[in-house]
């Protein structure tokens, strides 16, 4: 009798113990899927709590699993520091920020109230959570831009829209080359016995407005009269038309990704553009570090900015990111948040584009507890992780997607510079042309002095003077002014 009632006993502990079980596991399971992961703690590792925030792509949940570009980097860090943790996803959804009751909120909170002992998220340095928190140095660098849907601040293009491949330095460049070059056409063709015999008896065809046409001609393509027969001539001209035909290949080249590119139909470049239109409504995550950069800044610009979305708080400011990009792709809204967060949005909704000017330059931190011990190792590992290029990989591993293949470099006009060995060609050209010139008349001028026994200086001279008409006009003024006396 004892021994059955022992038996009993025995079996009844048993299926309760294995029920227990069951349930704790349940419980696990359900804790797994609201964003806790759960790495093995090893034997004799410290086991770090980490809270984080869903963003994407720094944390997300993907299959009951989190992954992400911090995840990835968590990884790296506990195989380096030799630890375990458990990630926990910050339960206010806030990244931290202080409250009207005087508490911090979000993930800064959650440090100082100790529910975790770092927080690895994309969370800004500043000087107001530094006072409570301390950070690592930071694993990423951003700042501060806007967010713009392309056909909410397209504009018609200017009707002189075709000039804008070249920067206004470079047409002025190229019109002082055009002149110059025809000028010096119309002089080497002067002096050049090649081309102009007989200054006496021949009509000379490189006039100036000749040469002004010829030099237009090339610009076209197309061979024009007159035709170079001197080789000092043909030098330039031949200098001329590669000239020409690099720069209409920089031309065409740069106009095709004008209008690929559409930038030049970006009327919001700056904040100062975005707080002088009337078009777009703009704001910010509530509680960000954005939004308390533009109240403490002394930036008139930004001081407007701050209270323009403090007066409509309401309307203007969101909760998340994700709420933020489908409103900017919904909504005549801009968003002003982090530039690296931005790039990523632009690069996989292909109708999205970033303004090209960044402020505030800041960076993305590890959070940990005061006087922390971790805080340094963290430091120097995050610094080993950027001098291996793994930050390098994770930033292209997680900011890669289906319309970054589409993305184009920005646009900006050519420069003078970008064409610097283009002009250095052409000016050797035109020495090379004017040095040719002078040689053929010197060759000239010292087979006339031998037959005319005369000196060779003085031939070339009187030719010179001849072939730019200096005698005959001074001759003339002199005739004029004798009469005139008489």
């Amino acid at each position: 009798m004892d021994k059955g009632l022992h038996f009993t006993f025995h079996v009844i502990t048993t299926v309760l113990l294995l029920r227990g079980s069951s349930q704790a596991g349940e419980k696990n399971d359900t804790k797994m899927q609201a964003g806790s992961d759960l790495r093995g703690p090893g034997e004799g590792l410290p086991t770090l709590t980490v809270t984080t925030i869903l963003e994407d792509p720094y944390v997300m949940v993907r299959s009951a699993e989190l992954e992400g570009y911090c995840i990835d980097l968590l990884k790296a860090l506990a195989s380096m520091l030799h630890f375990s943790y458990r990630v926990k996803v910050v339960g206010d959804g806030q990244y931290g920020a202080v409250s009207s009751t005087g508490n911090w909120t979000g993930m800064i909170g959650e440090i100082l109230r100790r529910e975790a002992d770092i927080a690895v998220a994309p969370l800004t340095v500043t000087s107001a959570r530094e006072e409570v928190v301390s950070f690592t140095t930071p694993f990423l660098q951003t700042g501060i831009g806007i967010l713009l849907r392309k056909d909410t601040v397209s504009q018609d293009m200017s009707f002189f829209h075709f000039l804008a491949p070249f920067s206004k330095e470079t047409w002025t460049g190229l019109l002082f080359a055009y002149v110059l070059t025809c000028f010096c056409l119309f002089l080497v063709a002067r002096l050049s016995p090649c081309e102009w015999n007989e200054p006496k008896n021949e009509e000379n065809h490189f006039t100036f407005l000749n040469s002004l046409w010829f030099g237009a001609g090339a610009l076209a393509l197309q061979g024009v009269t007159p035709r170079p027969k001197a080789l000092s001539v043909r030098v330039i001209a031949a200098v001329w038309w590669l000239f020409t035909i690099a720069l209409l290949a920089a031309y065409i080249a740069n106009f095709t990704a004008l209008l690929s590119s559409g930038s030049e139909q970006l009327p919001i470049q700056t904040f100062e553009d975005l707080v002088k239109q009337r078009k777009l409504e703009f704001g910010t995550l509530d509680g960000s570090s954005t939004f308390y950069f533009f109240k403490n800044s002394k930036n008139p610009i930004h001081q407007m900015i701050y209270e323009y979305m403090d007066k409509r708080r309401d309307h203007v400011l969101v909760k998340t990111y994700q709420e933020a990009v489908q409103r900017v792709m919904e909504s005549n809204y801009a968003f002003i948040g982090e530039s690296i967060s931005q790039d990523l949005a632009a690069a996989r909704h292909c109708d999205l584009i970033r303004a090209p000017e960044v402020i505030g330059a800041r960076g993305f931190g590890i959070a940990t507890t005061q006087a922390s011990p971790w805080t340094k190792k963290l430091s120097i590992a995050v610094l080993k992780l950027r001098e291996s290029g793994d930050l390098d990989y994770l930033r292209h591993k997680w900011w890669e997607s289906s319309c970054l293949h589409k993305s184009r470099e920005r646009w900006s006009p050519l420069q003078p510079q970008a064409l610097g060995g283009l002009f250095l060609t052409l000016a050797i050209g035109l020495a090379l042309g004017v040095i040719a010139a002078v040689v053929e008349l010197s060759n000239k001028s010292r087979h006339a002095a031998g037959h005319a026994k005369k000196s060779c200086c003085s031939v070339f001279t009187e030719e010179m003077c001849t072939r730019l008409r200096i005698k005959e006009n001074t001759r003339q003024s002199q005739e004029t002014s004798g009469r005139a006396n008489a």
